[in-house]
């Protein structure tokens, strides 16, 4: 049974998909967890349901791409928790449209959700991990910011950015006790993905199972991935034994046994 007992948590995007297997994850690990989303009532809700099982989790409303929201949600995080051990950079959001048809207000929303959120969350709570000696860092990346992908620019280039961050972050931190890492999934089976095949409906009159496939044929990915799968990624990288993982990236392709 891996344990992270004693830490505490702050998960971005944690109302939802990938965000909420991840607080069930690390709370069943022994882990504190404090969530955050635009959607305040998504995050109250899987906190209730988390203290219903017993584990300690607190809920914050919090747009990534504010500077001001994302500092006030450090300091109320640490306030809940004492600290802020690991933090999950889960909070993103995605569109599909042709290069040609890509707004700049789209191309700006993507980048700032994706890319500068995870800067800016990262930022709030780096030097106090570096402080204590110790601190994990996991930022939800996706295959598409290690390759690339059809109609997906914008998308594209944030997780490109996402890397990026990765990298230079966790090179500065080497020696420090504290780790920075990604998890790339491709598609995984979220509301997000709903949302992406909801689309491919509307403009090409699909079906559910004829969209899907075409995703996953488009990406080379033989199933949906399972947010519970992409969660365990990201605990494995909150471990004491993950002390010398640094700068690396967890490729989730669905292509092992489901």
């Amino acid at each position: 049974m891996i344990s992270i007992a004693g830490r505490s948590v702050l998960i971005t995007g944690g109302g939802r998909g990938i965000g909420a297997a991840a607080a069930f994850a690390l709370a069943e690990a022994g882990a504190s967890v404090a969530l955050a989303a635009r959607n305040e009532q998504q995050v109250v809700d899987v906190a209730a349901q988390l203290r219903d099982r017993g584990h300690t989790a607190f809920a914050f409303r919090c747009d990534v791409t504010d500077k001001r929201q994302v500092r006030d949600l450090a300091l109320s995080a640490r306030e809940a928790m004492g600290k802020v051990d690991i933090l999950v950079n889960n909070a993103g959001t995605v569109t599909s449209n042709p290069l040609g048809r890509i707004k700049l207000t789209e191309w700006n929303h993507i980048m700032a959700v994706n890319a500068t959120g995870t800067f800016l969350c990262t930022q709030a709570v780096y030097d106090g991990m570096v402080e204590q000696k110790w601190g994990r860092i996991v930022n939800v990346a996706s295959i598409a910011g290690l390759e690339g992908g059809r109609y997906i620019a914008a998308y594209t280039a944030a997780k490109h950015a996402v890397i990026g961050l990765t990298r230079a972050v966790a090179a500065e931190a080497a020696g420090t006790g504290v780790t920075v890492n990604a998890v790339c999934p491709g598609y995984v089976d979220t509301p997000l993905t709903d949302e992406t095949i909801a689309r491919i409906m509307r403009r090409t009159g699909k079906s559910w199972h004829e969209a899907t496939h075409s995703i996953l044929e488009g990406a080379g990915q033989p199933r949906l991935i399972r947010a519970e799968e992409v969660a365990e990624a990201i605990l494995n990288l909150c471990v004491e034994s993950a002390s010398d993982t640094n700068g690396q990236f967890v490729i989730l392709d669905g292509k092992d046994t489901p």
